[in-house]
């Protein structure tokens, strides 16, 4: 893609799933990553294994609540490339609660969430100013559905939704500002919920999607890289939906229960 190569970035909650992926993904295109992550003997291992290919990687070991953190990561960026061009919000607490939410529960998914990428952006859009830059949200569909017993981490998504507008319109023509809204995707969470059967849960919960199957997370990888890319010089304040079709399908679903089903 054009515009990555010889470039520097950020990428949040990198050590695994979908936050490895866009590391991974930008290294295969001349990118010099740093990345953060709160699991430090899974996150040592990730940065081994990109470094035995050859890429340029450096972790930064700590907690996104943490605004000085925050800053930290930042901080070393700038001492390691030198200067700083693109960040990919991507840490996020998943506290999936309703009713039953706690203030510990809300403080969570918040500060590790809308508000820690408000940080992340607070201390590299001066750096990124400097060159021009882009930014990458990692949101969810759950930013724009209602989900049963989700109130914190739907209303935690929906900030980013938000905050991705606010953060592009502040920070142009310089800075484009966008988010990615992934569906169901085989992460560490997913596959814990599907008891680690895919084979078995796959096209069962593959049916929400018309694409008729979950996503991977190179397939967030993918049009993250590309939001960063000049391919995307003209798109900001946008939220691209990455969801094989989740949010597009209606309420009969694939329509194999109802009349409908003949067309499909």
């Amino acid at each position: 893609m054009k515009g990555l190569e010889g470039k520097m970035a950020i990428v949040t909650g990198g050590g695994a799933g979908i936050g490895r992926a866009c590391m991974e993904r930008l290294c295969e295109e001349g990118v010099s990553v740093t990345f953060s992550d709160n699991e430090l003997d899974n996150s040592r291992k990730t940065e081994k294994e990109l470094l035995n290919k050859g890429y340029n990687v450096h972790f930064v070991h700590g907690d996104m609540s943490d605004m000085t953190f925050c800053k930290k990561v930042v901080d070393e960026t700038i001492s390691k490339w030198g200067k700083l061009d693109f960040l990919v919000n991507n840490a996020f607490s998943f506290v999936a609660k309703g009713l039953d939410a706690t203030k510990e529960d809300w403080d969570r998914i918040m500060n590790v969430g809308p508000i820690a990428y408000a940080h992340m952006v607070k201390f590299s859009a001066p750096h990124m100013k400097k060159s021009g830059g882009a930014i990458v949200n990692i949101s969810s569909v759950s930013a724009h559905i209602a989900q049963p017993n989700r109130w914190t981490y739907n209303a935690a998504k929906g900030a980013v939704a938000q905050l991705t507008r606010c953060m592009a319109m502040d920070l142009a023509p310089e800075i484009r500002v966008n988010s990615v809204s992934p569906g169901w995707i085989w992460t560490r969470e997913v596959e814990k919920a599907a008891d680690y059967d895919r084979d078995k849960w796959g096209p069962i919960w593959g049916k929400f999607h018309l694409l008729r199957r979950l996503g991977t997370v190179e397939e967030i990888a993918a049009p993250t890289a590309f939001l960063l890319s000049n391919e995307a010089s003209f798109i900001s304040g946008t939220d691209l939906f990455v969801d094989g079709g989740y949010l597009a399908m209606g309420s009969e679903g694939l329509g194999e229960s109802t009349r409908l089903a003949g067309s499909n």
